[in-house]
Formats: structure tokens, C-alpha cells, sequence
């Protein structure tokens, strides 16, 4: 029988509790290389920026084999939680997105770092000019935060359906441009999520990168469904039927 009343509102924030912390912990125990490395960085004497340079490259190096691959397993669990299957086995359903996922996942990070890669050293180069150049540097810096945004919602589609790695890239990028209010929403949330965790470092062990993946599915899935009702079409649970999604490229039924 459901507790009810005072104690049963405990009992269910007394779960959610155990659900964030849990999951978050299994994905920064799957991270461990970047984390080790996060430590390492703020252990260091030395942050001098050859320093710091490193550091980012092998960052860059490690993020596709493991924290990447972490995030799509954290997002699928995510996924889970939002579309009504808050019960899901844990343990079980995190490992499982985690080897579903982990080609698609790896070989994504790598494409957003390589584009990363050609904004930053696009904005650095602008920067450096005087007059007017400097200005595009600006707008180097608006797209690589764009970047994050469709990052986020790349994990999204990933962990939602059943697509090709081209077609997953694709419509992030595209849902990131075409749908602009979701995606500052997206970037405020997430930047709330980070800014509270680094202010009370104990919610980043244990509660960062869960609230960061429940909030950015929360957000996608939002926008998701009202682009569906817009064109008054309704995914089809078998894999292989399309449906048009607001100009963008087709996508395939949503995974189970």
C-alpha cells in the first residue's frame, strides 16, 4: 500500500534522493579516468597555462572512452525516470544503456570534439585580431556554447531513438538551432544544476551529473512531444516506421 500523507511525501523525496545519489555515483565511478584527472588538476601546484593546455588535451583524449560513454548510460536512466518508469532497476538499467550506447556515444564525443576543436581555435584566432575580427570572435564563443546545448540534446536523442550516428548528430544540431527557447532553457537549467553544485561541492558527488541528465531529458522530452502534437503525427513503437520532425531529418521509433 502507498504511504500516504507526511511521511509518505518523506518516503518518496527519501527515493529520489537514493535514485539521484546512486545513479551519479555509478556514473562518476565509470568516469574515473576524467575524474582522476579533475583531481589530479586541482591538486596541482602548477596551473600555469602550459599547464592547463595539457591538461585539456588529455582530457580531450580520455572524454569519448569514458565519460562520455557514462553520460549516455546516465541518460538512458533518465529517460526511464521522465517518461513514467521511476522503478526502474537501477544497477541493472545503467549498465545496460552503458553497453547499448557506448559505440554511438564514443564515436559522437569524438564529433563534438573535433568541432569543439575547430570553434575554439576559430575563436582564439579572431580574438587575436584587432577591428571588426574581433567581433566573429564572439560569435565563436555563442556557438560553442550552442555546442553544449547540442551536446546535451545529442544524449538525448541518442537515449530516446533509434537512429544512425549521422541522423543523431544531425537533429541535435538541428533541435539546438531550431527550437531556441528550449535550448537557453536547457543552458540555464544545466548552469543552475553546475553553479549550485561547485557553490555546495558535496551535491556534485552525489547529486550533479544525475539532476544535469533528469533536467536536459525533462527539457527534450518537453520539446519532443510538443513538436510531435504540433504536427499531429505519434511515434510508432516498431522500429523502422519514420516520422517528419518539424523540417528536421527522419527519425525512428523511440527505443523501449
Amino acid at each position: 500500500m502507498e504511504t500516504r500523507g507526511i511521511m509518505g511525501g518523506f518516503y518518496r523525496i527519501s527515493e529520489w534522493i537514493m535514485r539521484l545519489s546512486a545513479i551519479n555515483l555509478l556514473w562518476l565511478i565509470s568516469s574515473f579516468p576524467i575524474v582522476f584527472l579533475f583531481l589530479g588538476l586541482l591538486r596541482s601546484p602548477d596551473l600555469s597555462t602550459d599547464f592547463i593546455k595539457s591538461w585539456f588535451l588529455m582530457v580531450a583524449i580520455v572524454a569519448p572512452f569514458s565519460i562520455v560513454p557514462a553520460s549516455a548510460a546516465m541518460f538512458s536512466v533518465a529517460r526511464k525516470w521522465v517518461t513514467g518508469d521511476p522503478d526502474v532497476p537501477l544497477w541493472r538499467s545503467y549498465w545496460r544503456g552503458y553497453k547499448e550506447n557506448y559505440v554511438q556515444s564514443m564515436l559522437g564525443g569524438i564529433v563534438f570534439l573535433a568541432i569543439a576543436f575547430l570553434l575554439v581555435v576559430n575563436f582564439y584566432f579572431y580574438r587575436g585580431q584587432t577591428g571588426i575580427y574581433q567581433i566573429v570572435s564572439i560569435v565563436f564563443l555563442m556557438l560553442m556554447v550552442l555546442l553544449v546545448a547540442a551536446f546535451l540534446n545529442f544524449l538525448c536523442v541518442m537515449t530516446h531513438l533509434h537512429m544512425k550516428l549521422f541522423q543523431i548528430v544531425k537533429n541535435s544540431l538541428l533541435m539546438t538551432i531550431g527550437q531556441p527557447f528550449s535550448s537557453i532553457s536547457l543552458l540555464v537549467l544545466n548552469g543552475a544544476i553546475v553553479y549550485i553544485s561547485f557553490r555546495f561541492s558535496f551535491l556534485a558527488v552525489f547529486f550533479m551529473g544525475s539532476l544535469m541528465a533528469a533536467a536536459s531529458f525533462w527539457n527534450f522530452h518537453r520539446s519532443f512531444t510538443k513538436i510531435q502534437t504540433r504536427y499531429g503525427q505519434k511515434l510508432d513503437e516498431e522500429a523502422g516506421n519514420e516520422i517528419e520532425l518539424e523540417k528536421m531529418e527522419e527519425l525512428e521509433a523511440p527505443k523501449k
